[in-house]
C-alpha cells in the first residue's frame, strides 16, 4: 500500500511538472501565435499618370507573350492561420471581396515568394468582376492556401498578408 501511494504521489508531481511545455517554444503548436489585423498603408505614387493614355509602342515590335493577371487585392482579409505539416506548413487564408463571383484566387508576392529579413509579404488578390451585385459576406468569402517546405520555413519568422483595407500578421 505505502509503495503504490509513493508511487501515486511521484506520478502526480511528474504530472505536474509537465504544464511548462504548453507555453515553451520547444511546443511545434507555439511556433505561429495568433494573428493581429492593421490598417493598410495608402500607396504614394510619384508620378500621377493618366491610365486612359497608352504607352508609346513601335509598330514592329512584338507583344509580351506572357500572361497579366488580372487581380485586385481582396477588400479584407479576414483569417490568417499557419498550421504545421510533416513536410512543412500551410499558409490558410481567408478574406471577404467587395462583390460575389470573385475568381481566380492568388497568394502574390512582390519578391517571387522569398521572404526578407524573415517576413514572407504576400498579397491576397482574385479577379472580381464589377457587374456582379454585392450581396452578403458568406457569398463573398474566399479561402486560399499555399505550402511552405520546411527549408522555406527554417528562413520565415513573419507571416504577412496585404488586402486593400487591412494586413494580418502572425509570427513565431
Amino acid at each position: 500500500m505505502r509503495k503504490s501511494l509513493a508511487g501515486l504521489v511521484i506520478l502526480s508531481l511528474t504530472l505536474s511538472a509537465c504544464g511548462g511545455w504548453r507555453d515553451s517554444r520547444v511546443n511545434p503548436s507555439n511556433w505561429f501565435g495568433n494573428s493581429r489585423s492593421e490598417p493598410v498603408a495608402q500607396p504614394q505614387s510619384a508620378a500621377q499618370t493618366n491610365p486612359l493614355i497608352p504607352e508609346q509602342t513601335s509598330l514592329f515590335r512584338r507583344r509580351a507573350v506572357d500572361e497579366v493577371y488580372e487581380g485586385t487585392p481582396v477588400d479584407q482579409i479576414t483569417a490568417l492561420a499557419v498550421e504545421r505539416t510533416s513536410s512543412g506548413a500551410i499558409i490558410r487564408v481567408e478574406g471577404v471581396t467587395l462583390r460575389q463571383g470573385a475568381y481566380d484566387v492568388r497568394l502574390t508576392s512582390e519578391t517571387q515568394g522569398e521572404p526578407v529579413n524573415g517576413v514572407l509579404e504576400l498579397t491576397l488578390a482574385a479577379v472580381q468582376p464589377d457587374t456582379t451585385p454585392q450581396g452578403p459576406e458568406q457569398t463573398r468569402t474566399v479561402t486560399i492556401g499555399r505550402a511552405l517546405s520546411e527549408n522555406d520555413l527554417s528562413e520565415i519568422t513573419t507571416v504577412r498578408v496585404i488586402g486593400a483595407r487591412n494586413v494580418m500578421t502572425t509570427g513565431r
